[in-house]
């Protein structure tokens, strides 16, 4: 699934498979880049564990993700990111040989960075499952999200992924000035078409904009914001078609974002209670005890252990007829050993060479 390479293309197969699950479903942040990430409580959410996971520029000047990934071109995403070794990145090996951004370098000269290759031509019913490709929709989000289940994650907090454009107040008050309202869950490109057959000039729309589309500074044009929340919309319908797909493959998909499509057809959770989820399943690091680790001393110091740290009755058991250890042969001794000779090959073997003077004598 996951790959090296250097740059004489060289491929090493890299093993991640499943490296981060755990004995519960291990939950992980997906971070997109919508204008509510920067309304969030990120501070909470650095020091909750449980990793980060970034799409495209998401976090830029709120966060550092642990994992990162992008569909689009190399040139579009920041040299800090590829160079940064504690970020391990995931990008298709098309890009294998691009230049990381205002450097010489190749992408793959790039630490902690896995290859991938796509598959196109992926349903619903085993988006997650392929095994010898991420599934391709031409999507961020989609490509975050399978690759996050491939590496063992199963519940997946979804931050900052409005997955809408919004227009901006200017263009809702223009509207509102032909006795045009938006409807409810009314598409961006939709409303701009009721606006022009009613006589509001392209031009006027195009200048009244949208509302922030990103929680850094970056804009689309009008006619390219359209596409997008087209994009955004087909998105959300692709994951709520692939509901039972996730539900078989033990895969939880919650929406930490407020105004989000996906809220339509996810569990809602703030991210506060995200958080606190996730303190509940990983532990809380601000409020663990350290006095007696070191020393034995009393570990209960500070008040009474939680349910979870209670002595209960345990034993470990071999599964049923299961051999036991002595008499389980090791993987090494598994190993197939050549073949007996056969004894006319053992005969063959045993015949002494005599060397053998070729040269003619006169």
């Amino acid at each position: 699934m996951f790959y090296r390479q250097q740059t004489d293309g060289t491929r090493l197969a890299i093993e991640l498979g499943n490296l981060f699950a755990g004995p519960t479903a291990t939950p992980c942040w997906i971070i997109g880049g919508g204008p509510s990430l920067a309304t969030l409580p990120i501070a909470e959410m650095v020091a909750t564990p449980g990793p980060k996971f970034a799409l495209n520029l998401a976090g830029s000047g709120l966060l550092r993700p642990q994992f990162w990934t992008s569909y689009d071109p190399t040139s579009r995403f920041q040299r800090s990111i590829y160079l940064d070794p504690a970020i391990i990145k995931f990008v298709h090996g098309c890009r294998a040989m691009d230049l990381i951004p205002d450097t010489t370098y190749k992408v793959c000269e790039a630490p902690g960075l896995f290859f991938f290759e796509r598959r196109k031509e992926q349903g619903f019913h085993d988006f997650l499952t392929s095994a010898d490709g991420i599934t391709d929709w031409q999507d961020s989000l989609i490509q975050a999200i399978v690759i996050a289940w491939q590496l063992g994650f199963r519940t997946l907090y979804l931050a900052g992924c409005e997955l809408r454009v919004a227009p901006s107040t200017s263009l809702l008050t223009l509207a509102a000035k032909s006795d045009i309202r938006p409807q409810p869950g009314e598409l961006l490109g939709d409303l701009v078409k009721r606006c022009e057959r009613a006589g509001i000039s392209r031009s006027s729309l195009e200048s009244a904009g949208t509302s922030p589309q990103y929680h850094f500074d970056e804009v689309k044009p009008l006619a390219a914001a359209i596409q997008t929340d087209f994009h955004y919309f087909r998105v959300v319908q692709y994951l709520r078609l692939c509901r039972r797909a996730m539900a078989l493959a033990g895969l939880s998909l919650i929406s930490a974002t407020p105004g989000s499509r996906l809220n339509d057809f996810f569990p809602y959770v703030d991210a506060q209670q995200a958080c606190e989820q996730i303190r509940q399943a990983l532990g809380n690091p601000g409020k663990e005890m350290t006095r007696g680790k070191y020393t034995g001393g009393d570990k209960t110091t500070g008040g009474e252990p939680s349910p979870h740290h209670r002595l209960v009755a345990m034993r470990d058991f071999r599964p049923h007829h299961w051999p036991a250890p002595a008499s389980r042969p090791s993987q090494a001794a598994t190993a197939k050993e050549p073949a007996p000779a056969a004894p006319l090959q053992r005969v063959i073997d045993g015949i002494r060479e005599t060397p053998v003077d070729l040269t003619e004598r006169g």
